[in-house]
């Protein structure tokens, strides 16, 4: 079930939102004069967010690629280019 609160919550009853936050990893929806205004989420549950958006954004990309280009990869070769290129990412 979705938090909502009133925008007024947030000044009045901060403490409890955060916790709310924080507790559920789950947004707090935001209303004003009874309609939706803003979402108010943890650090945590927004990093997460933008991971998995960006992870969803790279699956679309391939998938596309798929559709445009008959290039494949053995497993293999996805592989062994992460070992040469995830060593030099990590500072290793």
């Amino acid at each position: 079930m979705p938090h909502i609160r009133p925008v007024s919550d947030l000044r009045n009853n901060f403490a409890d939102i955060s916790r709310i936050v924080h507790e559920t990893a789950e947004p707090v929806f935001l209303t004003k004069n009874g309609y939706g205004d803003m979402v108010v989420m943890s650090m945590e549950a927004f990093e997460r967010h933008q991971f998995q958006s960006e992870v969803y954004f790279k699956l679309k990309e391939a998938e596309l690629e798929t559709k445009t280009t008959n290039k494949r990869y053995t497993h293999k070769e996805v592989f062994d280019e992460l070992r040469i290129k995830l060593p030099d990412k990590a500072g290793i």
